[in-house]
């Protein structure tokens, strides 16, 4: 055993060492006493540098465009990408396609002045920025924030501006105009007119119609000629002869999903949710369907509240994805099977838009969006690669013809592969062989540059996690309907690819055979539904007997007061009741709670739960009516529900039928005192068209008399301020 000497001169060494090495530059100076002055660090476009410096990124990129997203559904980040590539095309131009969220702004003011920033900025909800550019537009429209020059100025910047909207909103393309006017107010110049698109119109023939002059204002603005691109491709596309089966994706949408490894369940990694319960809401022997469909979550890790939406991952039809290998001489099934890699070109204009390697039938099935009505650009695009000087000419007159593209390609709901098929004088609607459609040589990357990715189909959650904690519902109506005849084509039926993908679902699940309609008098029945490879890829979302969805939760600032004694108007006509019915759960399951620790007297001071519902007919298409009694019981007068049937009686006076803004307008007493004087919430669900403008203008009636006002002036600015409060919310569709 060491000495306690031994140990104090062991210890005394050590403290002498440190000190000696704490302090050796001032004990021993180096030989070159010289200090060297600070290197400014290189930054270069592997990556090295600060990320978030798009300004840097372009420089040393040589890129002369910055082009920036605001985007929820991935809608204005295809434009973005399209607008490269057309500056590409058009000028040599190379640009950086930027996610606003990944970048910061303070050295806006240093672009170069060779150089100029196009924003395509979607406007969401009620006048709101999408996440992804929160950040965006307040460091562009509040003053308070200084770019690197100390002062909120952007002179000398040049920038080109197209929204994206939906004119049935009272807020709409509210982000574009907010961010061109602050830009303007700050000094900088906007390049040709703003642009705006309308989803409920035509966001496509918008866009067409704007583009064209804005692109020769940009060549005059920036000196540049057309021509001084190339008609490069984007990606390449490359057949592989061995690759290890199990790392190729077959539909599958993550990494983790094709190792079947856990992890966090997002919209990059979505969940296959098993289907524990699925039935029609809609009375057997209606033309419609509408399916109730109940998703297991539990274990996954995955939470939701009520108000939420659920994003529910589809698969294209089976018949589509056929027509479109055939079109493209892929139809075989050597073919159709062959393992490819793609590789971006470029990765900042383009990058690969589903993981890779895949198979040209995986590709076509799950990952780009085909079933999409084709774009009058594409059809310009490839007309090219037309197997006949006749079907190219066919073509080229729908691409340049707005009418001819609207009444034949937009009327008839045609797919590109239709579009293809009937140019080359195919019968579209026979189904597709390898005998009877004609094969176009269009080459894969091009495919693969020009269809958009399948997204996502969000659905309002119908369900309260505090009465299914482990269970997500689904109410989705089934849409389904008849094309327009045209000269050119025959009328035939159009499938939503979600609603329909469920409704498959729905059939699977219960193990039953979906019915056949009527296609015409000259044709013979078809499927009430296209059907789905809804087993998935290597039959992941199958389980013996039980089915499986890939599905996200989406949140939503769709939520109920957290104080119960605040009264709730909800006014939800057909599956605008869907998150309705989560918010009524989620007060039974408070109010049992409360009932439970002080009786029913806990209840006495809530505030009442106001539900105006409406269908067609009340032996029909009446959703849940075995469930609000139920409801109602557990929460006596604190649930009242009101419900219109606007195709059986009674009617009004006048013959005329009654919907869900007339309820309101009955209740008018009611509405306007919960509204004044107890603080009413206001939720208003469904078509954004012609119901939620219809109950708005009711609502500023009511309003506006309640106070002795007018409903233009008075009742307009209350139901104004109702928003602006989050009194008043909407979760409305066009």
């Amino acid at each position: 055993m060491a000495s306690p000497s031994s140990d104090v001169v062991v210890l005394t060494l050590g403290i002498v060492l440190a000190v000696l090495y704490l302090f050796r530059s001032s004990i021993f100076p180096s030989s070159d006493s010289k200090k060297l002055p600070p290197t400014a660090t290189k930054t270069t476009d592997n990556g090295s540098g600060d990320p978030r410096d798009f300004v840097t990124k372009m420089k040393t990129g040589k890129k002369r465009l910055a082009i920036f997203y605001g985007s929820q559904t991935g809608t204005a980040e295809e434009y973005a990408i399209r607008l490269a590539k057309e500056a590409k095309s058009r000028f040599g131009l190379a640009s950086l396609v930027c996610d606003p969220e990944e970048y910061d702004f303070e050295n806006m003011d240093q672009l170069p002045e060779d150089c100029a920033i196009i924003f395509v900025m979607a406007t969401y909800g009620e006048g709101e920025p999408t996440d992804n550019a929160v950040q965006l537009l307040q460091n562009v429209t509040e003053e308070d924030f200084s770019f690197s020059n100390g002062e909120h100025k952007l002179e000398g910047l040049r920038y080109v501006m197209f929204g994206l909207g939906n004119r049935t909103y009272e807020h709409y393309n509210e982000i574009a105009r907010k961010m061109d006017n602050a830009l303007t107010a700050a000094g900088a110049k906007r390049i040709g007119e703003r642009g705006e698109g309308d989803d409920d119109k035509s966001m496509e023939e918008d866009y067409l119609e704007w583009k064209e002059p804005m692109w020769a204002s940009f060549a005059a603005d920036m000196g540049v000629e057309e021509g001084g691109g190339g008609d490069t491709p984007d990606f390449a596309v490359t057949e592989l002869d061995s690759h290890p089966p199990e790392k190729v994706y077959l539909g599958e949408l993550s990494a983790r999903a094709l190792t079947r490894t856990k992890g966090i369940h997002d919209a990059k990694n979505p969940y296959a949710a098993p289907i524990s319960a699925a039935k029609e809401l809609f009375a057997i022997g209606t033309e419609r369907n509408c399916v109730h469909i109940e998703l297991n979550i539990e274990g996954s890790g995955m939470s939701y509240q009520h108000g939420d939406h659920v994003g529910v991952w589809p698969l294209n039809p089976e018949i589509e994805v056929d027509r479109f290998l055939y079109v493209l001489g892929l139809g075989s099934s050597e073919r159709r099977d062959s393992v490819i890699g793609i590789e971006s070109l470029d990765p900042a204009l383009a990058k690969v838009p589903f993981p890779v390697p895949t198979t040209y039938a995986a590709v076509l099935r799950h990952y780009i969006d085909i079933n999409a009505v084709a774009g009058r650009q594409i059809l310009g695009n490839l007309a090219k690669y037309a197997p006949t000087p006749e079907a190219q000419e066919f073509l080229r007159g729908l691409s340049v013809d707005k009418e001819l593209y609207a009444k034949v390609v937009g009327g008839g709901c045609l797919k590109l592969a239709e579009v293809l098929q009937l140019a080359a004088g195919d019968d579209i609607s026979a189904r597709p062989t390898l005998e009877n459609t004609t094969v176009w040589k269009i080459p894969f990357d091009m495919i693969v540059s020009n269809i958009p990715r399948l997204q996502p189909r969000y659905f309002s959650i119908s369900s309260s996690p505090k009465l299914q904690p482990t269970s997500i519902h689904i109410t989705a109506v089934v849409l389904k309907y008849q094309s327009v005849e045209n000269s050119k084509t025959p009328v035939k039926w159009v499938f939503g690819v979600g609603s329909n993908f469920l409704l498959n679902l729905k059939y699977a699940a219960n193990a039953e055979q979906p019915p056949l309609i009527s296609a015409g008098a000259q044709s013979p029945a078809v499927l009430s539904t296209p059907s789905y490879a809804i087993a998935g890829p290597r039959e992941a979302y199958k389980q013996e007997t039980i089915f499986k969805v890939p599905v996200h939760v989406r949140r939503s600032t769709f939520r109920l007061p957290t104080n119960p004694k605040s009264p709730i108007i909800m006014i939800g006509p057909g599956t605008g009741v869907a998150p309705f019915r989560g918010f009524v759960q989620e007060r039974v399951a408070l109010a049992r709670r409360t009932v439970e620790k002080a009786g029913k007297e806990g209840l006495a001071d809530w505030g009442r739960m106001s539900l105006f519902y409406g269908c067609r007919k009340s032996t029909e298409d009446y959703l849940y009516r075995d469930e609000w009694p139920q409801y109602q019981a557990e929460l006596g007068d604190k649930f009242s529900l009101h419900v219109a049937f606007s195709r059986e009686p009674p009617y009004k006076p006048d013959g005329s039928k009654i919907y869900v803004q007339d309820l309101v307008w009955d209740d008018r007493e009611n509405i306007a005192d919960d509204i004044l004087n107890k603080k009413a919430y206001v939720y208003i669900c469904g078509d954004a068209k012609s119901m939620a403008h219809s109950v708005e203008e009711r609502l500023a009636q009511i309003l506006g008399s309640a106070q002795g006002g007018t409903a233009e002036k008075d009742g307009t600015e209350a139901v104004k301020l109702l928003k602006e409060r989050s009194r008043l919310m909407l979760d409305v569709w066009s």
